[in-house]
Order: structure tokens, then C-alpha cells, then sequence
């Protein structure tokens, strides 16, 4: 129980010295890929990358202490990243404090879903999410995670549209405007030295050396280039007047939303009193007001983007200010291209921000985030519920499937609920920690077993090597480029994309080939709502086993050439014109038991000259209450017209059904134990009189008497 409860336990029996310093050195090594990584997929998030660190704090080492895989390196990863922040993007503004505490919500959800589903042993709800739909979602997340960092490596900014492709074409159309070539330069650049390393010294930490070079080339070059100015010195009318209507639009928007929540509030007493009329004008007002903010949203983006695309060459004064012309008057400047950095905020004519250079991570707070719990917000809670199943299944299946693969090879025994166990508490006192959801890596986990990972105490190393990091390396990361964090992004996800998946789900069965293209396609499609590309696999998942199940396989067997008994209509087999061996594959339920009934009324309707019927029952697995009543009435029916029926391979769940409802004692005496043994007794007294020359079924009897 002592085991069960602390699995970790178990890691000490017969560890020494080497064993540890195994583990220390391959938790060492995770952490020099961990780190920048995990930078990587928190601003893949839509938070501050240095919340990546505090997800790779404490998530580590609990699910490794908890979990059941030795091996398995647990982390921030691409497909949870891209998750959240599709999961929070109708609530807040991306890295906003408002979209960080949902953030933080949503690990604590995700973290009590996979911990509730462990303690109930109900790992098997997994299944749900099938093979073809995983691979169809993966494909297409892949490709939107990749696209989605393109505005970061041209270095060009715009407003997220409503699904991605169309914020694609923006960020297209925006890089051919203007890209910053430095910044381009930066992020190839990263993309050719982990390339080049991986396939030339594959032992090398290959993002952690691209992520060093460039941060050290962005600090001595000073990538970064901005200053703060007074719009006086903005020599562009046009420029002018698009701040005061971009400020204009966002300074009464914050207003109209305080008034929208006292409607709500009115909608909510007028529900309670029943006041039709107060309820009907609370409506009035909510779209009035709600028109007014969406026609805000707009002015205020048309504007933004206006600014965003300004391009201004510095020019010195002589009294030794600068001022800041539009490109296309003429003015040379100091040589860099100079922009207007806009945001959500209102910008203060006093001290505008104008960005001449690429941008870096910037300040990262020193020291390990201070432990809190969550605020509880139950309206956001019940909105982020749906996608905290979807995290919760989706991050468990990529992890289960790292710590099998794995497995595999060092011969471990996994425990699925146990492993659903260390995840969930990873996730909740993570969030305890400032963290949000998630999950296995595979490229990290893979990194962790070719260093020589012994036990889960490699995890506990790369957890202090972060809390080190946090507590004094953090000024090293001022200078890392945001372009250079795209690459690693980028370079990660390429492994995710698998065509060969497609061709083999289509080679296994036409439909999960299907679903697997429609999976891949919703997806893409819908992005960044990807939780619906995910439902449309499951429905056609489960529509097709309905499918499947209300339309089971129901084959009349005859005599194959390899002796066998086989699908006679599949292989083009002669059938006994007396006897019909009929097979049903599957459980006889409420949702196919007519159909089995329909099948055997078509026989007895197509085969004039048929005396005996044996159903061999070894392919069904399980009856309800409605199989048992239509397999009654099938009996009474083909009796009356004056046709015996018997029975082959009843196994022992159908059986106690047949005794519970007394329909044994009507059929116990055409009971056969194989298929064989009921052709050879009702063989010669369904031929009698017969005039067929040669029997497929006769040499079945010779067989089975020899």
C-alpha cells in the first residue's frame, strides 16, 4: 500500500552511487533542452515566456515521483500550448493578468480531471479519442503551430481574425509591407545551427547552443533598439490622427463593458422577479451596447494596423532631438526602419515606444514564483470545463503513449491509472506554482533515456536546474530573441507532422483513412477552436462503431479449400442448399437484434429448398433483453416454417442469459459445441430425400469422424 501510495519508493531498492550520478547527469541534460523550450511553448500560450519556467518547476518532478514511468520527462509541450491558448482566447487578452489566471485555472482543472480519472482506475476513457483522429488532429496542429509563428520571424505583428488561416494571410500581407531582416536572420539562423547539429553531433544540446549563440550575437550587436518619444516628434499628420482615434476607440470601451455587466445584472433580477417587459428592454440595451463594443473593436484594429504599418526613418535635429519622418518623403535617417509599437492599451502621446530593432524576451522575474491557490471563478470555470476534458484526454494519450514507447525498450511495467495519478497532481500543485497545463514530451523523454535515466530522480534533477535558473541565471535571457524561441517551436513540431499515418489508416479501413483526412481538415479549418476539429473525429468515430454495431457481420460459412470453415459470399464458395451455417459477429443488443432477424428472414425467403439452419454463436460475445426477445422470436419463426435451428459455440455470457430466461430449455437439445460437431448431427436428416449431388459441408463430417 506504502508503494501504491508513494510509487517512488520503489526507485531505491538496489541504488548507489553510479545510478545517481546517471540520473544527475541525464536530468542535467533534459534541463539544457527544457529550458529554452519550455520559453518556447509558453509564448506559444499566449503568456510571458518565463511562465514556461514555472511550468517546468514543480510539473517535473511530481509526476515523476507519482507516475509510473522511470523515464517520462514531463513538461510545458506544443499540442497542450496550442490548447490553452485556443481554450482562452474568447476570454482574455493573450498575456494579460486576466488570461494568465485562467491559465493558471485551467492547469488546476486539467491537473483534478486526470487525477479523479486515476484514483477511479478510469484510464480506459482514453479510447475515446481513436487512433485516426488523434493522427488527423496532430497533423494539422503541427501545421497550425508552425504557421503561428511566422509573425515572429518576420517581425511583424497583427490582430488574431477569427479563424487562423485568415491570420495567416494577414501576417502575409503584413511581411510584405515590412520585414525586419535582422530578425529573419536571427531566427534561420537558429533553425541552421540545431539542424546542423542534430545531424552532425547528435549528442550536442542542439537548441541550447543555438539559443546561447544568438542571444549573445543579439547582445553585442544591441538587436534590441528602442526608445520612448513624444508624439511631437512624429512628423506625420496621418500618423497623428490614427493615435487619437486608435485611443479614442480603445478609452471608451472599458466604459460600455462596466455598463454591458450592470445590464447582465438587471437581465438576472428581472429573470428572478418574472418581469417579462424589465427582461425584454435589459435584452434591448445588452445589444445596443454590445453593437457599440464590436464597432469599437473594429475602429480600434483598423487603426492599430494603420500605425503598425507606418514606417519612419529617425532623423537628428540640430538642437540634438530626433524626429521621425515616413519613409517614402525621403529621409535617409540613421539607417533602421523605425515603427509605432501598438498594443491593446491606449498609447500615451508622451512617451510613444518606437521599436527600430527586433524584439527579445526581455526582463524575466528573478526567483521561484511564491505558492497560492487559483481563484475560483465558477462562470469561467464551467466555460473552460469542456476544454479541460479535451487538455486533460488529449495531454494523458500523448503522455501514456512516450512512457509506452519507452517502456518497450527498458522493459518497465507501466500502470496507466498510475501514470494519470503523477500527471494530474503535476498539474494541480503546478498551478499551485504558477504554472499552466502540462504533459510527456516525447523529445525530452527521448532525451532522458539516451542519457542514461535510471529512475525518476533524473526529473527531480532537471527541477532544481530550473529553480537555479529562476534564482540566479535569469539575465542571461534578456537578450534571446523572440525569433529564435519561433525557431525552436518550429523545429520541434516538425516531427509531429506524419503522412505515413493517413496512408496506414486508410489501409487498415477505408473509414478511419476517412476520418483522419476530416479529422486533419476540421481542424485546420476551425482553427483556433480547435476543440471542434477534435469533436467532429470523435462523432464520426463513434457514429461509424454505431454504425458498425447496428450492422454487424452476418456471413454463411461453407467449406473453404484450406478446410476451413469461411465467409462463403467473401471467398465465392459453393453453399449446402439444406443447410445454412450462419456466423454473427458481435454483441447481440437492443441496437442490431432485427437485424439479425431481417438476415435470416431473407434466407429463409431466398433458400426455397432449406431444411436446417445452425447459427454459430462463438462470435457473440454478449445479449441483452431485446437479443434475447428477437432471438426467441427468430427460433418460434423459423420453426413454424417447419425448419429446425441449432446452435454451435455458445460461450458463457450468452449462456447464463438463455438459462436466466428459460430460453435453454426450449433449444438445449440443438445445442452443439462446435460447428463441426452440429453439421455432422443434423448432416444426413437435412439431406434426407435431398437430390444435391455433392455436398460442401460432407467432408466436415469425414474430418472430424477420422
Amino acid at each position: 500500500m506504502l508503494n501504491r501510495i508513494f510509487p517512488f519508493l520503489v526507485w531505491f531498492k538496489n541504488y548507489n552511487s553510479a545510478t545517481l550520478r546517471a540520473d544527475s547527469i541525464a536530468g542535467l541534460t533534459v534541463a539544457l533542452v527544457l529550458i529554452p523550450q519550455s520559453m518556447a511553448y509558453a509564448q506559444l500560450a499566449g503568456l510571458p515566456p518565463y511562465y514556461g519556467l514555472y511550468a517546468s518547476f514543480l510539473p517535473p518532478m511530481v509526476a515523476a515521483l507519482f507516475g509510473s514511468s522511470r523515464q517520462l520527462s514531463t513538461g510545458p509541450v506544443a499540442v497542450v500550448s496550442l490548447m490553452t491558448a485556443a481554450s482562452l482566447a474568447p476570454l482574455a487578452t493573450a498575456g494579460s493578468e486576466g488570461y494568465i489566471a485562467y491559465a493558471i485555472l485551467l492547469a488546476l482543472m486539467v491537473g483534478a480531471f486526470q487525477f479523479l480519472l486515476g484514483v477511479l482506475r478510469l484510464g480506459l476513457v482514453v479510447n475515446f479519442l481513436s487512433h485516426p483522429v488523434i493522427n488527423g488532429f496532430t497533423n494539422a496542429a503541427a501545421i497550425i503551430i508552425a504557421t503561428s509563428q511566422l509573425s515572429k520571424m518576420f517581425g511583424v505583428h497583427v490582430d488574431e481574425a477569427e479563424h487562423h488561416y485568415e491570420t495567416i494571410i494577414r501576417v502575409c500581407k503584413a511581411a510584405a509591407v515590412y520585414t525586419h531582416w535582422t530578425t529573419l536572420f536571427m531566427g534561420v539562423s537558429a533553425f541552421v545551427i540545431m539542424y546542423g547539429l542534430k545531424r552532425l553531433a547528435p549528442k550536442i544540446p542542439n537548441v541550447l547552443v543555438a539559443v546561447v549563440v544568438t542571444t549573445l550575437v543579439s547582445w553585442s550587436t544591441g538587436f534590441e533598439h528602442n526608445m520612448t518619444v513624444n508624439i511631437s516628434a512624429i512628423e506625420s499628420p496621418e500618423a497623428k490622427k490614427h493615435i487619437e482615434d486608435f485611443n479614442r476607440a480603445v478609452e471608451a470601451m472599458p466604459g460600455l463593458s462596466a455598463e454591458r455587466t450592470m445590464i447582465t445584472e438587471a437581465m438576472d433580477k428581472a429573470k428572478q422577479a418574472h418581469d417579462d417587459i424589465a427582461m425584454l428592454d435589459a435584452v434591448h440595451d445588452e445589444n445596443v451596447v454590445t453593437f457599440k463594443i464590436e464597432r469599437l473593436k473594429h475602429e480600434a484594429q483598423v487603426n492599430r494596423e494603420k500605425i503598425r504599418n507606418f514606417l519612419f526613418a529617425r532623423v537628428e535635429q540640430p538642437g540634438g532631438d530626433a524626429k521621425f519622418y515616413l519613409k517614402h518623403k525621403g529621409e535617409d535617417g540613421d539607417g533602421r526602419t523605425w515603427r509605432i509599437k501598438a498594443g491593446n492599451k491606449p498609447l500615451n502621446p508622451e512617451s510613444l515606444l518606437m521599436t527600430g530593432g527586433g524584439e527579445v524576451v526581455g526582463t524575466v522575474p528573478k526567483g521561484v514564483p511564491s505558492m497560492s491557490v487559483p481563484a475560483i471563478n465558477f462562470k469561467i470555470l464551467i466555460h473552460l470545463l469542456p476544454f479541460a476534458a479535451i487538455i486533460s484526454l488529449l495531454g494523458f494519450m500523448e503522455a501514456i503513449s512516450i512512457a509506452k514507447a519507452m517502456a518497450a525498450k527498458t522493459g518497465q511495467r507501466l500502470d496507466p491509472n498510475q501514470e494519470l495519478i503523477g500527471q494530474g497532481l503535476a498539474n494541480m500543485l503546478g498551478a499551485l506554482g504558477k504554472s499552466y497545463p502540462v504533459s510527456g514530451s516525447f523529445s525530452r523523454s527521448a532525451v532522458n533515456l539516451q542519457a542514461g535515466a535510471v529512475s525518476g530522480l533524473s526529473s527531480v534533477f532537471t527541477s532544481l536546474a530550473v529553480v537555479i535558473m529562476l534564482l540566479f541565471l535569469t539575465p542571461l535571457l534578456y537578450h534571446l530573441p523572440q525569433s529564435v524561441l519561433a525557431a525552436v517551436i518550429m523545429m520541434a513540431v516538425i516531427g509531429l507532422i506524419n503522412v505515413s499515418g493517413f496512408i496506414h489508416a486508410w489501409r487498415a479501413q477505408w473509414y478511419d483513412g476517412a476520418i483522419s483526412v476530416i479529422s486533419f481538415i476540421c481542424t485546420l479549418g476551425f482553427a483556433p477552436h480547435l476543440d471542434k476539429g477534435i469533436m467532429v473525429g470523435v462523432v464520426l468515430s463513434l457514429c461509424v462503431f454505431l454504425y458498425k454495431s447496428m450492422r454487424p457481420t452476418v456471413a454463411s460459412l461453407s467449406k473453404h479449400e484450406d478446410e476451413s470453415l469461411r465467409d462463403a459470399a467473401a471467398h465465392r464458395l459453393m453453399e449446402c442448399r439444406y443447410i445454412d451455417l450462419i456466423r454473427f459477429e458481435g454483441t447481440l443488443f437492443f441496437a442490431n437484434a432485427s437485424y439479425l432477424e431481417d438476415k435470416i428472414n431473407e434466407r429463409l425467403l431466398k433458400k426455397k429448398d432449406l431444411n436446417h439452419i445452425i447459427i454459430a454463436a462463438n462470435g457473440i460475445n454478449d445479449m441483452d433483453a431485446s437479443g434475447e426477445e428477437a432471438l426467441s422470436l427468430t427460433i418460434d419463426r423459423v420453426r413454424s416454417a417447419g425448419i429446425r435451428i441449432s446452435f454451435s459455440g455458445i460461450n458463457e455470457s450468452m449462456m447464463k442469459v438463455l438459462k436466466r430466461t428459460h430460453l435453454y430449455e426450449e433449444i438445449q437439445d440443438d445445442i452443439y459445441p462446435t460447428m463441426e460437431a452440429a453439421i455432422c448431427a443434423v448432416h444426413d436428416q437435412a439431406h434426407k430425400d435431398g437430390l444435391e449431388e455433392r455436398c460442401p459441408l460432407q467432408t466436415v463430417c469425414r474430418m472430424l469422424n477420422a
